[in-house]
């Protein structure tokens, strides 16, 4: 190799330099028009949430999206198909921990003889 092709320090940081920040650059460049409308943090949708119910003979318990999105402290009847009522209370930090998947477990109120523990998630 001849002494022509070689490249002096500062030539070969220099050069270094510029190769790097060339890079960086075209990276730059391709990031922002490319992003697609509607991209960025997700957010989560409720839905109902159905509880489950002990000895259950046509009881329904649910708590609606719209009470886990503004959650307060509810009354549920959760009569359904039986012949009887039966209702739970849960705190709206209950409703809270229902909306973000945590158990939950409550007994209903007490009719015709018996009452029901309801657990949700």
């Amino acid at each position: 190799m001849s002494d022509d092709n070689l490249l002096s320090r500062r030539e070969f940081t220099l050069e270094s330099a510029l190769a790097i920040l060339s890079a960086a650059t075209i990276t730059i460049s391709g990031c922002g028009k490319d992003d697609k409308p509607g991209t960025g943090p997700t957010t989560t949708t409720q839905t109902d949430r159905n509880g489950t119910i002990s000895a259950n003979h046509g009881h329904i318990a649910t708590v609606t999206a719209a009470q886990l999105t503004s959650p307060t402290t509810i009354s549920v009847n959760i009569q359904g198909g039986a012949t009887h009522p039966h209702t739970i209370e849960l705190t709206s930090a209950q409703v809270t921990s229902i909306g973000a998947n945590s158990t939950v477990s409550v007994t209903s109120t007490t009719d015709n003889g018996h009452s029901h523990t309801v657990t949700f998630n």
